[in-house]
């Protein structure tokens, strides 16, 4: 099992100290660092600018969101910095929720999620391998675009540049077996978003059985210290804002997770509690046993015990949502 650092997303500006971490990683013998966007800094930028502060290490996208980009576009920035970083690049995208979306880049979010994204996927595909121009006779993303208010003037096209690499890894987060069963047909990894190395059913039969090299990273909170529960704050936090509002209350893919992780009751409190403006109470009602079974939090020796769950499953990737080099140096020896 490999270790990559997950740096997750910018807060209220730039983290100084993200550089210094990845290159500390990279040190470490991590495999890669991985960035994230909701809806403020983009994912693209600042793996470009570890990119070359660093030599080795892989550098990963989880996730860069679909609806921020077209496809093509985003085969574009793929591209782009793998031939910059040497063929270090790993796209892992996600087609986020309606909330988003909707919200956020003013677009209809997709009523068939799964068709979308085998075209996003297709259309991806077509421009690293750049055999022939892309075309794609797609429902949300045709190419070239034949829609009654265009011009009707657009031809297929090949991209300019010519990738670095035509297998480039595609990785893509889902949550819903049938999600999960199509990103193993369809993709080169999956990204869960939480894993519970107790409870692999939740996604369905394809966790039993991958195709061979396929690729399974998911992140979770890891933090070396003394006192469980306050360790698991920030994970609590984490899933609070996620479950209770990442979604909205007839619409939460975050939460309908939970609830077939065994926590639905839960999952509609911590929703309730949110919603209502009571975010305290909300992360507060985040059962420390959920919080627990998806991250890697306590004293050295417990999360020695614990990494032996994660290691028998399917996960080839654990992406280590840790901020402190203390910790990323304990896993780095005892994943050695």
């Amino acid at each position: 099992m490999r270790l990559g650092l997950a740096l997750g997303y910018w807060g209220r500006g730039p983290d100084p100290g993200h550089v210094a971490l990845a290159q500390e990683a990279e040190r470490l013998g991590y495999h890669s660092v991985w960035t994230a966007e909701s809806w403020g800094s983009d994912a693209f930028t600042p793996l470009t600018w570890i990119a070359a502060r660093t030599s080795t290490i892989r550098l990963g996208t989880a996730v860069a969101q679909m609806a921020a980009r077209s496809p093509a576009a985003t085969a574009m920035h793929a591209l782009t910095l793998d031939h910059l970083s040497g063929g270090r690049m790993l796209l892992g995208l996600g087609l986020s929720g309606p909330q988003v979306v909707e919200g956020w880049y003013g677009r209809p979010f997709p009523k068939s999620p799964l068709t979308a994204t085998r075209e996003y996927v297709d259309v991806v595909r077509q421009v690293l391998r750049r055999r022939a121009p892309v075309e794609v006779d797609g429902r949300f993303h045709p190419l070239p675009y034949r829609g009654p208010d265009g011009m009707g003037l657009g031809r297929p096209l090949k991209s300019i540049t010519h990738p670095l690499r035509a297998g480039l890894p595609v990785l893509l987060g889902a949550e819903g077996p049938k999600n999960v069963a199509q990103t193993a047909r369809i993709a080169d990894g999956w990204l869960p978003l939480y894993w519970s190395p107790s409870r692999p059913e939740v996604y369905g039969d394809v966790v039993r059985e991958f195709p061979d090299g396929f690729l399974v990273a998911p992140m979770a909170r890891v933090k070396v210290c003394d006192d469980v529960t306050e360790g698991l704050l920030p994970v609590k936090a984490m899933l609070g804002f996620y479950i209770g509002g990442m979604g909205h209350a007839a619409r939460n893919f975050h939460a309908d997770l939970m609830a077939r992780m065994g926590y639905a009751e839960q999952a509609r409190r911590i929703q309730e509690l949110f919603l209502a403006g009571r975010r305290e109470e909300a992360v507060l009602a985040v059962p420390d046993a959920f919080a627990d079974e998806i991250s890697l939090v306590g004293p050295r020796e417990r999360i020695a015990e614990r990494l032996e769950l994660w290691r028998k499953g399917p996960v080839t990737d654990l992406l280590a949502l840790s901020p402190d080099p203390h910790t990323l140096r304990v896993l780095a020896e005892l994943t050695s």
